[in-house]
């Protein structure tokens, strides 16, 4: 058996058996299979693709090329939420700690942001001293003694889609579906987790644009997670204009907070309390996602969901001092208001411009070794439906690059078109995908 074989084979379009994958991925880890060999296989797979039980392998292989994490120790059903990701979308921020007010043991493994969309860790690192790098002893102390943490994948765990997550990305091969698949589900996987719940975005700021693409890859997650043992959700969400107002680390963090503290940001805490539901459900804490919403929705008006935040900052080393006073965090530099062109009613808002200008207020990274400006950021003042008088402000940009403001501004005002007659928001939750197959999703 040889590497060059293995990628003919899969280059002719034919199935790979279990040993011929083993004998690649366990190789690559191992340092015998160069990088050149394994682009050229992962470009194979991106024309030719996997059927499900190639899927199903790549991932065990994944899972079990590092450590898979046992949480038995811990009493109750362990849950978790992956997003694959939008602008705005800081849901896991008070997700997590909703959900474990509510008893139900949340290990979350999350990613950084590249390109466009946001990462969990860079908000959650936009609070001083907050550590996301902890050890695997580490990450089981602190979800026994908090309920809930939330860290970077760590270089035990599935160290091989580690390695070629890094070669997708040079390589052009990130939007297959297998090798998305296999991705999220070892990480997930090795977590520790029983059940899982799925954001899978779509639209013009998701990574899948087409919601045919964004159901293909939700039936392919949630059939892995099944077969693995893992009762796993998904709900396909919309991402036709961001989540909430505002873009950027430290900017969605304080809406994160805004949200625990009560406030009522309608899509963030909607999508909030679905996907939280869902989670308590499976936790065993609710007998149906509606029940579990209500249960969600008792911690934040009580505010243990927040108090559960503030033990979570403390338990990883964070300062809580800027969530009890978020207006004490440190400002940007430099802050210019975007407003409106015309007279009307906001009809569309490009969400992929408006995370590509985060970026380039610093907000992002368009190399995985770029930093962070945790301040940069756009806070938006209306959306889709809102209307706007001429001159009134529609957003407001903020960084410490003076230089970017005027290029920014115009991709901004760019991003927002308007109409004459009201327009409405797409519905937020199109569906969701259990083991019984797809269904329009609503709430009785």
């Amino acid at each position: 058996m040889t590497a060059n074989e293995i990628i003919r084979k899969k280059r002719e379009g034919n199935s790979l058996t279990s040993e011929e994958m083993q004998f690649l991925l366990l190789g690559y880890v191992n340092g015998e299979i160069p990088d050149y060999q394994i682009s050229a296989f992962l470009m194979a797979v991106f024309f030719r693709g996997m059927n499900t039980e190639e899927t199903v392998e790549f991932t065990r292989l994944m899972l079990h090329s590092g450590v898979v994490v046992d949480l038995s120790a811990i009493s109750g059903k362990k849950v978790d939420k992956h997003s694959t990701g939008g602008v705005g979308d800081k849901i896991s921020l008070p997700l997590a700690p909703i959900v474990a007010a509510c008893g139900v043991p949340v290990p979350m493994i999350s990613g950084r942001g590249l390109g466009h969309t946001g990462g969990t860790l860079d908000k959650l690192e936009a609070i001083p001293g907050f550590d996301v790098n902890l050890t695997i002893d580490e990450y089981k102390k602190v979800i026994a003694e908090t309920g809930l943490v939330m860290i970077g994948q760590t270089k035990e765990i599935a160290p091989a889609d580690k390695k070629m997550y890094a070669l997708r990305d040079v390589t052009s091969t990130v939007e297959c579906i297998p090798l998305i698949a296999g991705s999220i589900m070892s990480k997930k996987l090795a977590e520790g987790i029983d059940a899982l719940v799925l954001d899978i975005k779509t639209g013009r700021g998701a990574f899948m644009q087409s919601y045919e693409r964004s159901l293909e890859l939700a039936q392919t997650l949630v059939s892995i997670g099944n077969k693995f043992g893992k009762e796993t959700v998904g709900f396909i969400t919309d991402m036709n204009q961001p989540l909430g107002y505002a873009i950027g680390n430290w900017l969605e963090t304080k809406e994160s907070i805004d949200c625990l503290r009560g406030e009522h940001i309608p899509d963030v805490m909607e999508l909030t309390y679905v996907l939280g539901g869902a989670m308590v459900m499976l936790g065993g804490k609710a007998d149906s996602i509606e029940e579990g919403i209500d249960r969600c929705k008792e911690v934040v008006e009580t505010g243990r969901a927040f108090n559960k935040f503030v033990e979570l900052v403390k338990a990883q080393g964070g300062d809580s001092k800027f969530l009890l006073h978020p207006e004490k965090y440190p400002p940007a530099k430099y802050s210019e208001i975007i407003s409106s062109r015309e007279d009307g009613f906001i009809s569309e808002i490009d969400s992929l411009e408006l995370g590509l200008s985060g970026i380039t207020l610093g907000a992002g990274r368009t190399k995985v070794d770029d930093v962070i400006d945790p301040k940069a950021g756009i806070l938006l003042k209306k959306k889709i439906g809102d209307k706007v008088k001429k001159g009134e402000q529609i957003a407001e940009i903020f960084t410490d690059k003076e230089s970017v403001i005027p290029e920014v501004k115009k991709r901004v005002e760019s991003a927002y078109t308007f109409s004459s007659a009201q327009t409405f928001p797409a519905k937020l939750i199109h569906a969701v995908v259990d083991k019984n197959g797809v269904r329009e999703f609503s709430i009785h």
